[in-house]
Parts: C-alpha cells; structure tokens; sequence
C-alpha cells in the first residue's frame, strides 16, 4: 500500500497505516492458542518521515472494532464518534513513542507492506490546518497510486502552537487514588474482586508513605522506565502471563486527571505482572496431594520500591519470573511451538489401536511413508501391512526424539505426534510447568539435589551441571512422594528399618492377626521406648531400605536409600514404594554426594557395609527439591515428556484455566 505524501514547511503530515502484522497493543488484546494474550510491536521497516510530537488529546489506537482512532473524535465501524475522553483507552503502540519531550521523534511513518490494509484498522492522518493549506497546494506532493483501500479518517485541525500538557502533582494522584481504591471493575470473579481489592489498597498505601508523589509521570511525560515497563507487559504472554484484566490506558498529552489514570493503572499492571511471575496464579495448598513448596509472591512494596527506578525497568521486571535453565529452556520451547508448523492434514495417520512389531494394520503403508522407508508389498502387489522391527525402530527413534518413551511401540501419542501433534493440549502442559517452577527458590544452589518424580530419575548438581544421574522408584499415586524442598545433612550406612505406623496398621497387623510370630518370623523386632511401642527392621541384606540411606529430616519421614527389591529399576513405570526414593545405584549417588575431593570414594562408602549403623555427615547441608515436572528440556535428549503420574499438572492446568 502506498499513500500521498505532502511536504510543506508550515505543516506536519503524519500518516500511520496498519498492516495485517502489526497487531495493536492492548491488554485485552487478541487471544493466542492457550487463551493467554499475545501482543506484538507496531513495527515496520524502513522509516521514511520523522516527525515531532504535536500537542493533542488522548490518542489511543484499538484493535477491532475501531476504523481509526485520532485526535478529535473515534470513529468505529457503524459511524459513531465517541470522544477520546469517555473511550476505553488502550496502550498505544510500542512504535508509537508514548510521550516525549516536544523535540524529540514522536512517530515514524514507515514502509508500507504490499497488503491491503483491514478494514477494521485502514489508516490515521492527521489534516493541516486551513491556514497553513494554501501553502501546501503550491508544494509539489509526491505521486502514488492510490490506497489499496482507501477509507481515510482524518482528524480535526491540529495547531503546532497548542498549549503545553498539564503535569501531574500530588492532588491530582490524591484524588485519582480515592476512586481508584472504590471503583473496582465489573465482571470479575467474587476471589478476584478480593485480591484486587486487596491490592489496590496496599498500592494507595505505598503512594500515601511517598506523599502521593508519581512514579511513573514526569512533567506530564511518561519515563523511560514506564516506557520499558509498558514494552514488558505487552510480551507478558512470553512468559505464560495472563494481563488482559489489566488494561494501562496510555494518553498523549492530557490533563492531569488522564495522567493520573494512567500512573495508577501501570502501577497495577506492573504489580498484576511480578505477582503472577512469582507464582501468584495458583494456591498450591488447593492443589492436593503432598505439594510442601510455597512461591515467594512479590508484594506491592516489593515491586514498587523497585522496578520503576531501575535502569532496565522493563527487565528488572522480567526478574520477577524464575531464573533457572529449567524455565528458560521451556519458554523457549513455547516460542517454538507458537511459530511453528501447522498440521499438513495430508500427512496424518488415522487413530486405531496400539502396535507391536509383528502386528498388521491398514495404516502401516501411511507410517512407512512418514519415515521414507520402501513401501514392502506382499505376494499379490498389495501394500505389505506388516508393522516390521524396521518400522518399530523408525517409531522408536522418532519417539525418542519428541518426548516419548522410546517403545517402538505405535500408541496413541505418538500417532498424535506424528500427524502434528496437539499444539494447544502440548502448550498448556508447558505452560503448567512453567508454573511449577515459580514454586521453587529462586537459588537453588551451585551444588544441589534434584529428583524428578514422573521422570523417576535423580540427580547430584555440582556447579550447576549434572555430576551424577540415577533411575529412582518413587511413590504409588495413592502414596505420593511429597513435593518438598529440604537438606540433606548425613548419610547411615547399615541402617535400621523402624517401620511407620501407617504400613504397620495396614500391611503387618493382618498378617500378625494370622500369624502371632510374624514379626519373629521376619526378622522384625518390636521395641518399647518412652511409653512407646515401634517395629524395626535391623541391619542386613534383607533390609527393605537396603545398605545404606541418605537423610534429610522432614515432616513426612522420607528419605532417599537403597533397597532389595532391585527388580523395580527395570521397569518403565517406576511408581511403587510407600513414598520414599529408591535409588538404583545408592554407592555412587554416595559418592557424588559427598564427593571424592572430600576422600569419600563409592569403595570407602561400602567399607562400611556390615552390622551395625555407620553415620556420615555431609561436608555441609546440601539442598535437596523433589520436583514434578511431566515437561522438560534434557541437555542431551532435547525436549521431554512424562506421564501425569500424581495428576498435579492437569491440576495446574485447571488452575491456570488452560485447554488440554
């Protein structure tokens, strides 16, 4: 698209044409996959005029329903002219510099793209005024074709010499903060109103301590860290965020009152943003379960007393979100996912049962096409159906490749995987993820434990960097291993088994009903200490914690050990025990744990193996997090999935209001 172009001294032409990619900015912007807002940059390329800022009213360009939005009156698409006064203002457009001083740029007309404009959004002009026309008739305007759709809204008459915008002062934000601690929006849920209620009175309190003096507005201009701030939460959805409650109405040039909105409700989208990057948007004790992580959720003199002074406000705001590689590689999972393919409907494999190699099936020639491999036929020339060790082993790398277990089996996952996947149901399970992130400290540690519940597998953290991995059996679902963060401060080798009354109650009590020399019998020893009675198992090869266990004292009395019932390491499913954490190869996870540079070998660890209990204590505490994570990035495996073997992230899901 193309337009005229006037050029005259005595005047300022600004044109401003919207393409079909360049979506406005708006909190209550248009809805990506996952529900969540996206929000993009008005930007084109190549500038070609720069022009400074003219003093005006509120200017606000909306997306949808709105032809154009111009000093003067709005115009949408019935003909009805509201005043920019009473609108529903919305952020304006990061190209769009928000306020300036008077000699610096305030827009940049720039290329246009070689697509039409919508409708819904055609073009903005400001007119010269009609003193200065006649001096622009004998400019000589640059010829273009004519717009390929030409509706053009232009504005009333702007003066260059209008008066000078009206600050803000201390009444003003004083007066703003009475209304704004009452007049609660509309619509929203019953909790919500509390919460924002809440807020909102904890932010008229932070003004009142600073004398009501602004944070965001200087000399009736927007800082550069409001700029940044404003930049920050257009991208929020990058980050899983959900803002579309918080719309910031952004106003150019306007009285003090419109400066004082503005203030109150970045204020408010700044803190809406740090809480839920801190792990506001789920309560984690509704969760169920045996979740004992607690997100630090920044409160409002928190975010206050710092993001609006910081040199990168817009960054510093960003930190609220977790740091760890963790988060970090999801997020750029989710970008991935949000730019790429859309399903070719040509290349999907038809639902049906799961296969084995050896199995025949009508979709076996459609598999084989998917991975290029010869399309076999059998003896009358027919498609061979046969879904062959080839096939399987084409599955299987494929599986291992996206997440999957790799079975070579065909299931239903990895059918769904193969036709294009589920981009909303695989975006939700990164997004709930993500969340449980922000559950975590945000240190974790340079040196650190880390067990994956749903990948069965733990981890010794040195540096930073995986020293040590091993398989590990956790929980059953009816007896979860608990989600906690704590410290691991001593190991026992040949340690005792003293059995939990849970188990007593339910397993042995029975079986002692039946049999009054059970526990004789098993090589249990009953013990009165205290007025109290307990069972233990003692030291030996058929200690059900096996040689050696590694404890960090807690509240649900679990701990990581060895075991006798090894076979459970080779299965794929490995949630079995009562709730505590097997480990498959206990010596060297020792070892990792205290380190050989401390002179704690894996073969001066079982030295200690015999009869009686051998303690070591831990050079210092070292910090151990059983995690759930169904979605993750391997360093070496890319990105992963895991089954919802407690169901927490359908849970988080729920919580967050997520598809899938």
């Amino acid at each position: 698209m193309r337009t005229h172009l006037l050029r005259a001294t005595s005047i300022q032409l600004l044109v401003v044409l919207l393409g079909t990619a360049a979506p406005m900015r708006a909190s209550a912007a248009s809805a990506d996959a996952s529900g969540l807002p996206t929000h993009a940059a008005l930007a084109t390329p190549d500038p070609v005029i720069a022009m400074p800022v003219v003093p005006a009213a509120e200017v606000v360009l909306k997306q949808g329903d709105l032809k154009a939005d111009v000093t003067g009156s709005i115009v949408d698409q019935t003909g009805r002219s509201t005043s920019p006064g009473t609108s529903d203002l919305r952020a304006v457009p990061p190209a769009l510099p928000l306020d300036g001083p008077d000699d610096k740029p305030a827009a940049t007309l720039a290329a246009l793209p070689n697509t039409a404009a919508p409708a819904a959004l055609s073009a903005v002009a400001i007119e010269p005024s009609a003193a200065s026309a006649a001096a622009a008739a004998q400019a000589t305007p640059e010829v273009a074709p004519p717009l390929d759709q030409p509706t053009t809204i232009t504005a009333a008459p702007v003066s260059v010499d209008a008066p000078t915008p009206i600050g803000l002062d201390a009444a003003s934000l004083a007066h703003a903060l009475t209304a704004f601690s009452t007049d609660l929006p509309s619509g929203e849920k019953p909790a919500q109103m509390a919460e924002r209620h809440k807020i909102r009175d904890a932010i008229v309190a932070f003004y009142s301590a600073r004398d009501n003096a602004p944070l965001w507005v200087v000399d009736g201009h927007l800082t550069d860290a409001a700029r940044s701030v404003l930049d920050r939460l257009d991208h929020a959805s990058e980050d899983g965020l959900d803002l579309r409650r918080y719309a910031v109405p952004v106003p150019r040039h306007a009285d003090a009152d419109a400066l004082a909105r503005a203030e109150l409700a970045l204020s408010e989208a700044t803190i809406a943003y740090a809480r839920q990057a801190s792990g506001s948007r789920v309560d984690v004790a509704k969760l169920g379960g045996i979740i004992d992580l607690r997100p630090d959720i920044a409160d409002v003199p928190r975010v206050l007393g710092t993001v609006p002074g910081a040199i990168a406000a817009g960054d510093t705001l960003h930190d609220f979100n977790p740091a760890h590689p963790g988060y970090a590689a999801l997020r750029l999972k989710l970008a991935e996912l949000r730019r790429r393919y859309q399903p070719d409907a040509q290349s999907r494999i038809p639902a049906g049962p799961s296969l084995k190699a050896g199995m025949r099936d009508a979709r076996v020639p459609l598999i084989r096409a998917r991975f290029g491999l010869d399309v076999a036929s059998d003896d009358a020339g027919l498609p061979a159906l046969v879904y062959d060790t080839k096939v399987a082993a084409a599955v299987a790398d494929f599986q291992r490749t996206n997440g999957l277990r790799a079975s070579g089996i065909l299931t239903p996952q990895t059918v769904a995987a193969l036709s294009g996947g589920d981009p909303s149901r695989l975006e939700s399970t990164i997004l709930a993820n993500m969340e449980q992130w922000r559950w975590l400290p945000r240190d974790l540690g340079t040196d650190h434990i880390e067990v994956n519940i749903p990948d069965f597998t733990a981890a010794v953290m040195h540096d930073g960097v995986v020293a040590h991995k091993t398989r590990v059996v956790v929980g059953q679902p009816t007896k979860p291993t608990p989600v906690f963060a704590q410290q691991m401060r001593f190991i026992i080798v040949n340690p005792y088994w003293n059995v939990p009354l849970s188990i007593i109650k339910k397993e042995m009590l029975p079986k002692l009903a039946a049999d009054p020399m059970y526990f004789q019998n098993h090589g249990y020893e009953v013990i009165e200490r205290n007025g109290t009675t307990f069972v233990r198992q003692p030291p030996g090869d058929g200690n059900a914690l096996g040689r050696i266990k590694f404890m960090f004292p807690n509240d649900h009395a679990v701990y990581l050990h060895d075991t006798n019932a090894r076979s459970f390491f080779g299965r794929d499913m490995r949630a079995l025990s009562h709730g505590c954490v097997r480990v498959e190869q206990p010596f060297s996870f020792a070892e990792a744990v205290l380190g050989p540079e401390n002179g704690w070998s894996e073969a001066r660890v079982k030295k200690l193996i015999g009869g009686k209990e051998r303690t070591i204590m831990l050079p210092k505490p070292l910090p151990i997090y059983t995690m759930y994570f169904t979605a993750f990035v391997d360093p070496q495996s890319g990105f992963q999935l895991r089954d919802d073997v407690y169901g927490y992230t359908g849970r988080v899901k729920a919580a967050l209001g997520l598809q899938g």
